[in-house]
């Protein structure tokens, strides 16, 4: 199976962790372009385009001015964000084989790089979906969904023709996903909290969960989609689905 996990906007250029080997993305050129476009934008200008602080702007900056020096080392994808997913999956405890394996069955979605594998060397950026960039003509949404739709669609069915979607709603913009569920066998699981009567799907718990499950599903070298029932973390269990075999619902009481 193919897991679909999203970037995160968090970021680090080091790593205590070595992977066992780095590899080039499917789509350097299309993000060196888009880097060289957004390095011709000031620290107001990206400000206003990426809608952040003054602080982090000049940050942003600072990465796109240097984003092709040669002393910028890029770094493996899956140890280079460091958002609640990547923490959560505890990198720290996969061996080689592990990350050779995730090289083989993850995605991670990325505005600058299209489609990424764990294993796949990069630099540190930032962007945004709804940022259009004046080579480029459209949204990034639009200017990726033509190529990472048939990608996807490619590698779930040269695999067992199975998509587990750990991303957020957000990034499945990046695609035509109704080709998607079309032509391949989608999974989305959620991840309820049950307090006082209420239930709710709070993001930093839904974050933690898609990371705990994409370790699980990778270290575990699950084969049978059906053992998807079976995950539990931090007193989340399956409670069923909800709209069908392919969302299931997993609840913290």
């Amino acid at each position: 199976m193919q897991i679909l996990i999203g970037c995160a906007k968090d970021m680090t250029t080091t790593s205590a962790i070595t992977p066992p080997l780095v590899t080039e993305p499917r789509f350097q050129k299309e993000a060196n372009d888009n880097a060289m476009q957004l390095s011709r934008y000031d620290a107001d200008q990206l400000q206003d385009l990426l809608c952040v602080s003054t602080k982090l702007a000049k940050e942003v900056h600072h990465r796109y001015q240097t984003f092709f020096n040669d002393d910028n080392h890029p770094l493996a994808a899956i140890l280079s964000y460091h958002g609640i997913v990547f923490r959560t999956m505890g990198l720290e405890q996969f061996s080689a084989d592990d990350f050779k394996h995730a090289q083989q069955h993850l995605w991670i979605t990325s505005f600058l790089y299209g489609l990424l594998r764990p294993l796949d060397a990069i630099k540190a950026y930032r962007l945004e979906g709804k940022v259009s960039l004046p080579e480029n003509g459209m949204i990034m949404f639009d200017f990726w969904k033509p190529r990472l739709t048939d990608l996807l669609i490619e590698s779930a069915k040269a695999d067992d023709g199975i998509v587990v979607d750990l991303a957020s709603a957000e990034m499945r913009q990046l695609f035509r996903w109704q080709d998607v569920e079309s032509q391949t066998r989608v999974i989305k699981p959620d991840f309820l909290v049950a307090k006082d009567g209420k239930v709710t799907m709070p993001s930093v718990w839904a974050k933690k969960c898609r990371g705990a499950m994409t370790a699980w599903i990778l270290q575990d070298r699950l084969t049978d989609v059906a053992r998807i029932q079976d995950f539990s973390y931090e007193n989340f269990r399956f409670q069923g689905c909800d709209k069908g075999e392919g969302n299931p619902v997993f609840m913290k009481e």
